[in-house]
């Protein structure tokens, strides 16, 4: 079951030829700005672009797939809550960002907060952003234990250092630049293989829906049913995507950097709009692939009785695709995996030379930053790397589950910091003290779904700290300024 000689052709093509298009970046990186925010000149459309890039990994191409396969399109209504959810970080938090000379979102904690309530949110970050982009990584093992038929490590080491090469070198513009390009081969190689997967099921769409409405609805994609145990219904879809979206798009340093290196406040929320969208479209067609791949199962039986589900869609892109699609697709795959980690790398570095650097009084020279940046970037590829090499459950809903652990009391901190002009420091820090407690004894004590839990951490933190500030007498700290502007 390994890849012909064209297709690994491909793939080794792709990998140097991405890699090689990153780096030729570097020469236009001279100071923090250029380095972590592209120097404020990236377009709406290749932000869009650039967060789906971001958010999508290969969890996405290898678990969405396996969803449908053993369910149904039920994860769509989780995706209806995505869209919710961007709307409403247009509203509340963008316009904030944008009132300053903010390279973090943490910056904005800092200057509503103070310097320590800054340092702890940006640690929630790296903690977190650390062990889910490890899930991510992690997953690239799967595939190549597919494609190469052995569990071969070895590549998640190889796909971060390459990644690493052209992060380190290039910055967020060859991250942003590097993700179109790798979101366009992602999209092509997607659609060719539903394509061809549809010519391969005999009768075509009339089977799947045949096969489909036999096997229990599973194209199905609403349940109204309301409870706080099942993952996917209409409500916890609704709102726990809702906020699981308010926290990862408007309080997560990854994609809150890229909203940043918008060219203006309207063009950042146009991007992050535009991204919602083509996410639908993205995961509609997915879960449309793993119903499509149940029924080809029915027909040409790809997995044993038994075998993770998880690597339905890369069997089927190995056995059943020519050679050179099969190399394509692959290639997507790839890409989805490069893009993903060279933006946490990127965002794991601005935040810990921005959040935690400069509180020890180190200066302000932009050459020094910059050097600091790149040694950080390194670091944080070796984490990356070591965090790759964990043994993870079904990798979709783990990289889920480990976000939203969290990413509740962080959205609660936020929404403090900008619903709430009462606030305290003091106040806002025992609500998320409150709101982790909270959700990690939801977590290890009820059958509730991992889809509740940001919404659970968010409204605990907010209504505890909401509380505890007006108990809280020492008042507001005297806000801190952000980095300065660049000359």
């Amino acid at each position: 079951m390994r890849l012909s000689p064209v297709d690994l052709t491909i793939v080794v093509a792709y990998l140097i030829g991405i890699t090689l298009f990153g780096i030729r970046f570097r020469r236009e990186q001279h100071n923090l700005r250029d380095y972590f925010l592209a120097g404020g000149t990236a377009p709406w459309w290749a932000l869009a672009l650039s967060i789906v890039a971001t958010e999508t990994s290969t969890l996405t191409i290898i678990g969405t797939p396996a969803l449908a396969y053993a369910g149904n399109l039920g994860f769509l209504q989780l995706v209806l809550g995505y869209l919710v959810g961007r709307a409403v970080i247009t509203l509340v938090f963008i316009p904030h960002y944008f009132r300053g000379e903010f390279y973090t979102a943490y910056q904005l904690i800092e200057k509503r907060f103070g310097a320590r309530m800054k340092s702890i949110a940006a640690s929630i970050f790296l903690v977190t952003r650390a062990m889910a982009e490890g899930v991510r990584i992690a997953a690239i093992a799967l595939v190549v234990s597919v494609v190469l038929g052995t569990a071969e490590r070895p590549a998640v080491f190889l796909v971060t250092v390459l990644t690493l090469l052209y992060t380190f070198e290039g910055g967020m513009k060859a991250v942003i630049w590097t993700d179109v390009a790798q979101l366009t081969i992602y999209l092509t190689g997607s659609a060719v293989a539903f394509v061809l997967l549809l010519h391969r099921i005999p009768g075509g769409w009339e089977e799947v829906t045949r096969v489909a409405a036999a096997a229990g609805g599973k194209l199905r994609v609403f349940d109204f049913a309301f409870s706080l145990k099942e993952k996917y219904t209409f409500w916890s879809g609704l709102l726990g995507g809702t906020f699981l979206t308010m926290a990862s798009h408007g309080t997560d340093q990854t994609i809150v950097q890229r909203l940043l290196a918008a060219r203006s406040e309207r063009e950042s929320k146009i991007a992050l709009l535009a991204s919602g969208v083509i996410v639908l479209v993205q995961f509609a067609l997915f879960l449309v692939i793993g119903v499509m791949l149940y029924v080809y199962q029915q027909h040409a039986p790809l997995l044993a009785a038994g075998e993770k589900t998880d690597r339905i869609f890369p069997a089927f892109v190995v056995r059943e695709m020519p050679p050179g699609l099969a190399g394509l697709v692959i290639a997507a795959i790839f890409a989805v995996a490069m893009s993903n980690a060279s933006g946490s790398l990127n965002s794991l570095a601005a935040s810990s030379v921005i959040d935690f650097y400069r509180l020890r009084g180190k200066g302000t020279d932009q050459a020094e930053f910059l050097r600091l940046s790149r040694r950080m970037t390194l670091v944080w590829g070796a984490v990356l790397v070591l965090f790759g090499m964990v043994k993870w459950g079904p990798v979709l809903e783990a990289g889920l589950t480990v976000a939203s652990l969290p990413f509740g009391c962080l959205l609660g901190l936020f929404l403090l910091g900008t619903l709430d002009q009462r606030a305290t420091a003091r106040g806002a820090l025992f609500g998320m003290i409150a709101g982790l407690a909270v959700v990690l004894a939801v977590f290890f004590f009820t059958p509730v779904a991992f889809t509740w839990f940001v919404l659970v951490g968010a409204v605990t933190t907010y209504l505890v700290g909401w509380l505890a500030s007006r108990l809280d007498r020492g008042g507001q700290p005297r806000p801190e300024s952000p980095l300065p502007k660049n000359p």
